[in-house]
């Protein structure tokens, strides 16, 4: 008898194990491996983090994170760290004048044997010394002696690889941007485009749909607030040397670390403890938050977009094919890549929390981290660039809204009813008479309407015409068109501020 192993994954992550083979297509049974259906893989001749793994890639913008994070990008992010590091020290007089600026000029990947790197990496399994014997090998006999002075390879990988995360934030931070301008234009639009609200799958009340964007509006805007806030926490420069005290640098070291600080345009550690993480793992978390709203919003599509219920729909651009057997088929493709991405971001912030925990005054702990802040930023930028396209070019099918409100045969107005008929023998009072009717039409067929008319406490206080006017759905959105409205305001005076700091960054 074969025995399956048992694989216990987190909360959402199934839908990882089938992206390959179901997101958005349905494809036969197809059960080839997963590295060839294009899952994350990593080539350890590039470092490549992952290859474009969706059908979908085709269609949508590259928000091009990806490409930042290629190995000599980072390579040269190191090298300029250890530029800026040679220079600040020939400053303050701790190394020759002479040797820093043959450093800074040196400290190009391009100049460098990137082969041989690799291969000494290979050999040495370091991920750092050989870049700087390469570096060292570029710069001269003469002064190649000085290169990495004082310093350890975790600060300059760190800080390098802060250098490179700052890229893909800026982008992402664009990104939140672009998507609170399309989701204020929802909300504004349709501040008064009728629907039924649904609680637990079911109808609750009547809302607009400019009430429900707002509302997604309203948690990217929260989003927004956190990256902001996280900025200067998370873009901090390290070069405390081994242990994190400056024991190589002396009185200097805390001069040299922010003056490295300010040529990168970074803020600088107040103890640069190699095991000190925490605002690496926070930038996951916040990623996993903003994930986590994309993962509403794409399941919001999905769920309206199907057959019976109609409302919304993604752009299915024509020639998009849906299945090979099923000519039919228009299928929410990129709601599922966005909840499909979700999920792997969301995965990663366990990670992140695992890589925080360091022991001692350092270990490879953070190298775990390093990679799950990588992915994830991959990923959102991924993600986001899918939202965008929905939100930007979404179906809303107004009359099918209307329509289905009228599904529950008049029960979305239950609420208004119990009030006002509360108003005379009291709410608990009118909740029973009310659910007691409700329960009817659900059992026995009919309508609202119908069973309210018939039922005496109902009759006795209230007149035909009150029901009709309390049976009215569309009177009954409360303020969804004024929180729409302002909704959208907020959305578009964050994306402006979003916008301007930019600018103040480049």
């Amino acid at each position: 008898m074969l025995t399956l192993p048992i694989v216990l994954l987190p909360f959402g992550s199934e839908r990882l194990l089938t992206e390959g083979l179901t997101a958005g297509a349905d494809k036969g049974c197809s059960h080839r491996p997963a590295t060839q259906q294009g899952t994350m893989t990593q080539s350890r001749g590039d470092h490549r983090l992952m290859e474009n793994t969706r059908f979908t890639d085709g269609r949508v913008p590259h928000p091009g994170i990806r490409d930042m994070f290629e190995t000599p990008r980072r390579w040269q992010a190191y090298l300029d760290v250890e530029a800026a590091l040679a220079l600040v020290e020939a400053e303050l007089g701790i190394i020759p004048v002479e040797a820093a600026k043959a450093i800074a000029e040196a400290a190009d990947v391009d100049r460098l044997d990137q082969d041989r790197v690799r291969r000494e990496m290979d050999r040495t399994s370091h991920p750092m010394m050989p870049l700087v014997v390469e570096l060292s090998r570029a710069v001269g006999e003469e002064h190649g002696g000085w290169v990495h002075w004082g310093a350890t390879t975790q600060n300059i990988t760190q800080t390098g690889d802060l250098i490179v995360l700052r890229r893909a934030f800026d982008v992402i931070v664009s990104q939140v941007g672009r998507l609170l301008r399309v989701a204020a234009d929802l909300a504004d639009e349709h501040a008064e485009t009728f629907m039924a609200g649904r609680t637990h799958g079911q109808h609750a009340l009547p809302i607009t749909f400019g009430f429900k964007a707002a509302a997604w509006a309203d948690e990217l805007i929260r989003h927004a607030d956190r990256l902001e806030q996280l900025q200067p926490r998370l873009f901090v420069a390290m070069t405390g040397g081994a242990a994190g005290t400056f024991a190589s640098l002396g009185e200097l070291g805390p001069d040299v670390q922010q003056a490295v600080a300010n040529r990168l345009h970074l803020g600088s550690m107040a103890i640069p403890g190699r095991s000190i993480v925490d605002h690496l793992a926070e930038y996951v978390l916040v990623l996993g938050l903003l994930a986590t709203t994309g993962a509403k919003i794409g399941l919001e599509i999905y769920t309206l977009m199907a057959t019976e219920v109609g409302e919304l729909e993604e752009p299915v651009p024509a020639g998009t094919v849906g299945s090979s057997t099923m000519p039919h088929k228009r299928n929410p493709q990129l709601a599922q890549d966005v909840m499909n991405i979700s999920a792997e971001i969301r995965a990663l912030v366990p990670l992140a929390l695992e890589g925080a925990i360091v022991g001692h005054e350092g270990d490879h702990a953070p190298a775990l981290l390093e990679r799950a802040t990588r992915q994830s930023s991959i990923l959102t930028g991924d993600l986001l660039e899918r939202v965008h396209l929905i939100l930007d070019n979404l179906g809303v099918h107004a009359d099918r809204m209307r329509s289905n409100v009228d599904t529950s045969g008049g029960l979305i107005t239950s609420e208004a009813v119990m009030l006002r008929l509360g108003g005379f023998i009291g709410r608990q009072a009118a909740h029973d008479v009310v659910y007691d009717v409700a329960q009817a039409v659900v059992v026995r067929g009919g309508t609202f309407a119908a069973h309210l008319a018939r039922n005496p406490r109902v009759r006795e206080h209230l007149s035909h015409g009150e029901l009709d006017t309390l049976l009215e759905p569309s009177g009954l959105t409360g303020l969804s068109a004024q929180l729409a409205r302002q909704g959208a305001s907020r959305a578009r005076e964050r994306a402006a501020s979003l916008a301007e700091g930019a600018r103040h960054t480049t």
